[in-house]
């Protein structure tokens, strides 16, 4: 990705990266067991429905289900199609003062914080070599996730620097 046009003058990139793919993807798995779940039960009322819509004429019998078969499909793989989509779009930095992260799948929008911001910052490990990394800023900010980075630790070690040498939770 180009950040020439985000960086202030006068502003250096000192570290760049992206998700793991599949990590960014299947990151909320669980929600495919739910859908998998609604989808089947979804599917036997559709099935139900439209046998009672059949036999007493009532046709509206048949559409009830069909809002529950969509949320079932979407919960069972319609996130992850999502997910991998976004994934194409995400993208980290860290400069000499802020860190950006630039995300969203039909509206990409940047967050970003100032490095002297930073209060706390947390590393989820997800593998060997795989983290979440979870930032606070001052208050009144909202938490910064950033989602299966590979090697973490280069990216944590400039929030380090920024801190003072201060500790992290990890």
């Amino acid at each position: 990705m180009d950040w020439t046009s985000i960086l202030d003058p006068g502003e250096s990139l000192r570290w760049e990266g992206r998700p793991a793919p599949r990590c960014f993807t299947f990151r909320r798995w669980h929600h495919s067991l739910f859908g998998a779940l609604l989808l089947i039960l979804a599917a036997y009322w559709q099935f139900v429905g439209y046998q009672l819509s059949v036999t007493y004429r009532l046709p509206a019998l048949a559409w009830v289900p069909v809002p529950f078969l969509v949320a079932g499909i979407y919960f069972f793989a319609g996130h992850l199609f999502l997910a991998r989509r976004e994934w194409e779009h995400v993208f980290y930095a860290v400069t000499d003062r802020r860190l950006l992260v630039q995300r969203g799948l039909f509206r990409r929008r940047l967050e970003t914080l100032g490095l002297k911001e930073i209060t706390y910052f947390k590393v989820t490990p997800l593998g060997e070599n795989l983290g979440t990394v979870r930032i606070r800023g001052g208050e009144g900010t909202a938490p910064l996730e950033v989602p299966c980075l590979e090697y973490p630790r280069r990216m944590t070690d400039f929030f380090e620097e920024a801190m003072g040498g201060e500790g992290s939770d990890q």
